[in-house]
């Protein structure tokens, strides 16, 4: 899960005329919810902790029936309290950057941006965390699909990677963008590397590879010939707009992860509506029909 960064990227958006944001673009995909792992409870221990790259963390958690259970795309609850503490109150939502279903272990890579995650960043080996998940409804892998596009954009690609993971050793090849401002911001890439990904783009806003217009000539370049049947992306509101776009460009069903503050992760308080207009009915709620929603632009329904 990420803020989506209406600042990615330095070049110019993917058409003209007024922006429709990503969050009012979106709708749950097709039973949404059913057939989900069930959350489960773990004082998880941590195994390693150290900090990524700039301004990144790097968590390992001992969490078995999460790791074995946790689909692509699904996110867990952290409590950056420990014992005792008066806070933080809220757990904060974390993306599984990977995961090791053998081992029991699970990866999770935080932007260390505020006081939680600060304290997040604190644990050390042999410590306890107080862990929930997996949660959400993650990325969908169509059985027809041969070919998948991953767009990511700094923090936002620790949603992408265990689609990655998930397609390592079948029929499905993975096509990556890793996304970030420089080279020490741009997540994901050892990930892939790891599993089997050949076909990576390392892209940053100091070198220009990461501007919009430029990446789309990369990928068409490279994509049009032979284009994914499915496009997944997360981290940025540009980039998500450029996955739209080419989706329409090679008929490619375009998934999208989003991001919200939520106070329970598990659809009880309704705090994380995506905010879509849906006339009476409340809109789709990030944490349970999402975190990831097919996106598509209104004007492309008409």
């Amino acid at each position: 899960m990420s803020t989506l960064d209406t600042a990615a990227g330095t070049g110019s958006g993917t058409g003209s005329g007024a922006r429709i944001p990503v969050r009012d673009s979106v709708t749950p995909l097709p039973g949404s919810g059913a057939g989900l792992p069930v959350p489960t409870w773990h004082r998880a221990r941590v195994l390693a902790s150290a900090p990524h790259g700039r301004g990144y963390h790097f968590l390992r958690l001992e969490a078995p029936s999460i790791a074995r259970t946790c689909r692509a795309g699904q996110f867990v609850m952290l409590t950056a309290a420990r014992d005792g503490d008066d806070g933080p109150v809220l757990p904060r939502p974390m993306a599984v950057y990977g995961r090791n279903p053998e081992a029991g272990t699970l990866d999770i890579l935080l932007g260390v941006v505020g006081d939680g995650t600060r304290q997040l960043a604190s644990f050390r080996p042999g410590e306890r965390m107080l862990v929930v998940g997996p949660l959400g409804q993650g990325f969908r892998i169509a059985g027809r699909t041969r070919r998948v596009l991953l767009v990511g954009r700094g923090i936002g690609t620790c949603s992408l990677t265990t689609v990655a993971q998930e397609c390592a050793g079948t029929a499905v090849e993975i096509v990556a963008v890793a996304s970030g401002g420089s080279a020490d911001r741009v997540v994901g890439a050892d990930v892939y590397r790891a599993a089997g990904v050949t076909r990576l783009h390392e892209v940053t806003d100091d070198t220009g590879s990461s501007e919009v217009a430029r990446l789309r000539d990369v990928l068409t370049a490279d994509l049009d010939q032979a284009p994914p049947q499915q496009i997944m992306t997360c981290g940025s509101e540009r980039l998500a707009r450029l996955c739209e776009e080419l989706g329409r460009r090679w008929a490619a069903d375009v998934q999208v992860s989003l991001e919200a503050h939520m106070a329970c992760g598990l659809g009880y308080c309704h705090g994380c509506a995506t905010g879509t207009r849906s006339g009476p009915e409340e809109s789709p709620l990030i944490c349970a029909d999402g975190p990831v929603f097919r996106l598509s632009h209104p004007k492309a329904e008409r």
